[in-house]
């Protein structure tokens, strides 16, 4: 194991354990939370220690810890496509014709017509039940950015703004647009890996 290996490795030990540390803080104190500290380290590769602390531990996805459960989700995304473009899984030859690729795999379009559909329309249902004060009808915020996530990033985008709905969230002000930016480097990566 070389010296990434070993610093990918200490980093993620480190989140795991400062995130453990974050935790604990909010639970017992009023201020005093690492917040910043566990962006920095997000940013310095340690996004899968985070992110593994919040699957065993820390599961329970609330309002307060939305935004940075995005922020973690896919910046890990991003890392492991560094990652395997640093290890080679990348073709010879670097192409930028999506729609090209596009064509090829119909498929892959209508998938994402229709989760952009379904979020669009999710979006909607979540804004009228929201108007009519109708919590039962709400759609959880979970689920809303879990569409985004799976593919429905343009239809949440779409819904946000001609719906006037979640635009002073920062789990979807910021996060959709977060989702956006690493679901076209997912794409990048895919169309250039020649994985499907």
């Amino acid at each position: 194991m070389g010296f990434c290996g070993i610093y990918l490795i200490s980093i993620n030990v480190i989140a795991f354990l400062l995130y453990g540390i974050n935790t604990w803080l909010y639970k017992h104190t009023e201020k005093g939370q690492i917040d910043i500290l566990l962006t920095i380290i997000a940013l310095l590769g340690g996004s899968a220690g985070l992110l593994l602390y919040i699957l065993l531990f820390d599961r329970k996805a609330v309002k307060d810890n939305m935004m940075s459960r995005v922020f973690i989700a896919c910046i890990f995304v991003i890392q492991l496509i560094i990652f395997l473009i640093s290890k080679g899984f990348v073709a010879d030859h670097i192409t930028l014709a999506f729609w090209k690729y596009f064509s090829d795999h119909k498929i892959l379009l209508v998938y994402l017509a229709i989760i952009n559909i379904v979020t669009l329309v999710a979006f909607a249902l979540d804004k009228i039940a929201a108007a009519e004060h109708n919590v039962k009808s709400r759609i959880r915020i979970v689920t809303l950015l879990g569409l985004a996530f799976i593919g429905g990033s343009i239809g949440a985008i779409i819904g946000m703004y001609l719906f006037r709905h979640k635009t002073k969230k920062d789990y979807f002000k910021v996060g959709v647009p977060l989702i956006i930016v690493m679901q076209v480097i997912v794409l990048f990566y895919i169309m250039n890996a020649k994985i499907f």
